[in-house]
């Protein structure tokens, strides 16, 4: 009789660890990929630099999705692809997983300079270039900004993930006591290339370029620590908010639903 009573328990409890896992294992993840103002360095905040992808999670609830910050500091869309990040970010993808994806700051770079070899050509068309790489010392094509985005977006797709295209955040750039924007760049590139994929939208520029503008120039100064670009704490979970509430106004977006309800 204790001996049933006891077996009964042990099996309930294997039943219940073996659910547990499975429902973890079932449970979508949330890949974010970008470059240094997703995540800076190693995403420990060393001298108090911060991505927005390092908060980002806290707005999710993390009991029905994962979050994985895959962002590197330093790439483009063009290198965060030729240096494998990419492909290790595409072979755990499962149908049900979300790909948040932010580039632009580091693609205006040098083509094929010795520093990092990691620009694209400007806009969303078809065109390409061959170069020799200084850095890999290889042969190289290298596409256009818009092409490398509707890469990650087609990839994402075939393995039956959702993806959402935010445009990059606003460096701390100023004219006439307005941040500058990046409609005419980099933003309405990515906004170009989310609308023909049919894929999600996240205007990150405008939506932390409105409130830049009212908070105005010495108050946001003061949220970029060493220069115009990288975050610190405050900044990024700025970023982040805007991230969320950029999420928020997609009504049928899937993601939007992890969200947690405030």
């Amino acid at each position: 009789m204790y001996y049933r009573k006891y077996f009964g328990l042990a099996m309930l409890a294997i039943l219940s660890v073996s659910t547990a896992f499975t429902v973890l294992q079932n449970k979508p993840t949330l890949y974010v990929i970008g470059d240094s103002t997703v995540k800076n360095g190693s995403g420990k905040g060393l001298n108090n630099m911060w991505g927005w992808g390092d908060f980002i999670g806290g707005y999710f609830d993390q009991d029905k999705i994962r979050i994985e910050n895959r962002a590197l500091g330093g790439t483009s869309s063009r290198t965060f692809i030729s240096k494998g990040l990419w492909d290790s970010v595409l072979v755990k993808l499962k149908p049900g997983d979300f790909v948040m994806m932010q580039f632009g700051h580091n693609d205006g770079s040098p083509l094929d300079d010795t520093a990092r070899a990691r620009g694209t050509i400007k806009g969303t068309g078809q065109e390409s270039k061959e170069i020799y790489n200084p850095i890999t010392k290889k042969q190289e094509v290298v596409y256009a900004y818009g092409w490398y985005l509707r890469k990650f977006i087609s990839d994402a797709k075939a393995k039956g993930a959702t993806t959402i295209v935010c445009s990059p955040i606003p460096r701390s750039d100023w004219k006439d006591g307005k941040v500058l924007r990046a409609e005419n760049g980099y933003a309405g590139w990515a906004e170009e290339v989310a609308k023909t994929e049919n894929t999600w939208f996240v205007d990150l520029n405008k939506i932390t370029a409105d409130k830049y503008d009212k908070l105005g120039e010495a108050a946001v100064k003061a949220y970029f620590p060493g220069d115009h670009t990288h975050t610190n704490t405050e900044g990024a979970k700025i970023n982040a908010a805007s991230v969320a509430e950029g999420l928020q106004l997609l009504k049928k977006c899937p993601l939007r639903s992890y969200l947690i309800k405030k």
